[in-house]
């Protein structure tokens, strides 16, 4: 978006400085406002307590306060608890071949 400077036209009106947008950018920029304020009015569902939880489970709450009004960590996941931990598995499953040196490179 370019700046254009304070000038006089011919008739002798003096236009101040302003930002020129191209053609269409007011619409466009409209269109993209209401996207998204669509997408935070309609995107705040309830949140769940993740994909392994049982349905209807909602996030966990912290234990209650201690005495000194804070709560108490490490917040418990009942849902991860049982869960084994995943192993490392290779990203390649073939055999990867390097050329012999003899090819002069």
């Amino acid at each position: 978006m370019p700046w254009i400077n304070t000038y006089v036209k011919s008739d002798g009106t003096k236009v101040s400085g302003h930002l020129r947008l191209p053609p269409g950018a007011r619409r466009e920029t409209a269109l993209l406002g209401l996207i998204v304020a669509g997408v935070f009015i309609l995107g705040n569902s309830p949140t769940t307590a993740g994909a392994d939880a049982e349905p209807g489970q909602g996030l966990p709450r912290p234990q209650p306060r201690s005495t000194s009004g804070r709560p108490i960590y490490p917040i418990k996941w009942p849902a991860w608890e049982n869960q084994p931990t995943p192993r490392p598995e290779p990203t390649v499953s073939y055999p990867i071949v390097f050329p012999d040196t003899a090819s002069g490179r």
